[in-house]
């Protein structure tokens, strides 16, 4: 028996609506059907796969992130800007692969990793906070074969 792929990815909400609000304005998640459970839950369609939202005073871990691919780097990049505030803040890296990742908090204060393939294909004077994550981290030489995408086309 081998794991053939990851079904859906279960975040806490301390305010179940307002996060499911937020997922469903900045990324055009959509509710689906959800069972009735226990705590109130929210689940999410995410293109083939699900977002699970649940209800949870509890903080989120600070390093358990959430990677999420998207279609269109800038829109993203300015829904996130507009979100975002120096309590939740936001880094903007570039791996040695020249794969892009944009971080931040969602309203629970969960970090979200937003993922894009190719570096090259943005214009860096629109995204200024834009580092190099070799420029200040030392690299194996390796480093350039760890890619975020396993699959052709990013």
């Amino acid at each position: 028996m081998r794991a053939t792929r990851i079904n859906h990815v279960s975040i806490s909400a301390s305010d179940l609506e307002k996060s499911t609000r937020f997922y469903e304005g900045v990324f055009s998640m959509e509710r689906i059907p959800t069972p009735t459970f226990d705590t109130p839950v929210q689940w999410l369609r995410v293109g083939d796969m699900q977002l699970h939202l649940f209800q949870d005073d509890n903080p989120a871990p600070a390093r358990h992130h959430l990677g999420i691919t998207i279609d269109d780097f800038d829109a993203a990049y300015q829904a996130v800007k507009a979100y975002a505030s120096d309590t939740w803040g936001w880094q903007l890296v570039e791996l040695p692969s020249r794969q892009v990742q944009l971080y931040f908090r969602d309203p629970s204060n969960n970090l979200i990793e937003l993922n894009w393939p190719d570096a090259d294909t943005l214009d860096r004077s629109r995204y200024p906070e834009l580092r190099r994550i070799a420029d200040h981290i030392p690299q194996k030489a390796d480093s350039r074969e760890a890619v975020l995408y396993l699959y052709a086309g990013g």
